[in-house]
C-alpha cells in the first residue's frame, strides 16, 4: 500500500472540511512498534530488565560484595608471587592511609593494621563502581579493563597526592609489571563478580 498519498489526501480533506481525520485509518497505515521494556538492550548488546529494577542500595551492597572478591583474589595473587620472588610487604598503603587521616609517621611494624585496612577498604569500597557499571550495561572483559584503568588511576593520584609514593614510570620494570598485574587480577575478579550478581540479579522474573 502506498502510505504517502493516503496521508496527504487525509490532510486536504481535514483542511477543506475542517473535519479530523479518522484516527483508526491513520493507525493502520501507520505502524508504531510498542515500547517493550524487557527487550531493550544496553551498551554491550545484553539484555537489560526494566521491570526489575534495582534499588541503589542493592546495587552499592552487592558492589561492595564484588570488591571483596577482588581484594581477596589479590591478595592470594601477592602471597603466591611474594612466596617466588621474596618480594618483602608493601606499606604504601598504611602510610597514604596516615597521611589522609592526618595521623603521625611510624614505623612499617606499627602499621600492620592500617596497611590491611587500607588494602581491603580500598578495594572493597570501588567494588561499588564496578556494580554501578555493570547496571548500566559496561560488563565484561571491556568494562573490566576500563575499571582497571579506574582502579590505577585512584592508586597513584591517592599516593602520590599525599607524597608517599612515586610516578610508576620512575619505577624498576619489574616492579611496574607486578603491580599491574595485581591490578588486573582485582580488576577483572571484581568485575567478574560484579556482572554475576548484578545481571544474575536483573535477570529474574
Amino acid at each position: 500500500m502506498d502510505v504517502m498519498p493516503e496521508i496527504c489526501k487525509a490532510l486536504v480533506d481535514t483542511s477543506l472540511n475542517g473535519t479530523r481525520p479518522p484516527t483508526v485509518r491513520w493507525a493502520g497505515m501507520l505502524h508504531h512498534e510498542p515500547h517493550r521494556p524487557g527487550s531493550r538492550r544496553n551498551r554491550n548488546g545484553h539484555p537489560s530488565s526494566r521491570a526489575h529494577h534495582m534499588p541503589m542500595s542493592e546495587v552499592l551492597a552487592r558492589g561492595l560484595i564484588a570488591g571483596a572478591v577482588g581484594v581477596a583474589a589479590m591478595t592470594l595473587a601477592e602471597k603466591l608471587e611474594q612466596a617466588f620472588t621474596k618480594r618483602p610487604n608493601s606499606y604504601v598503603p598504611a602510610h597514604t592511609l596516615e597521611r589522609l587521616l592526618g595521623l603521625p609517621h611510624r614505623p612499617d611494624h606499627e602499621r600492620l593494621l592500617l596497611n590491611w585496612a587500607m588494602h581491603w577498604g580500598q578495594g572493597i569500597a570501588l567494588g561499588a563502581v564496578r556494580a554501578l557499571m555493570a547496571q548500566r550495561g559496561y560488563r565484561g572483559p571491556v568494562g573490566s579493563f576500563l575499571y582497571l584503568n579506574l582502579r590505577l588511576l585512584n592508586d597513584q593520584t591517592l599516593e602520590n597526592a599525599t607524597g608517599v609514593g612515586a610516578p610508576p614510570w620512575t619505577w624498576p620494570v619489574d616492579e611496574q609489571v607486578i603491580d599491574l598485574l595485581h591490578k588486573a587480577i582485582y580488576a577483572y575478579a571484581t568485575g567478574a563478580a560484579a556482572d554475576r550478581l548484578i545481571e544474575g540479579s536483573q535477570g529474574q522474573t
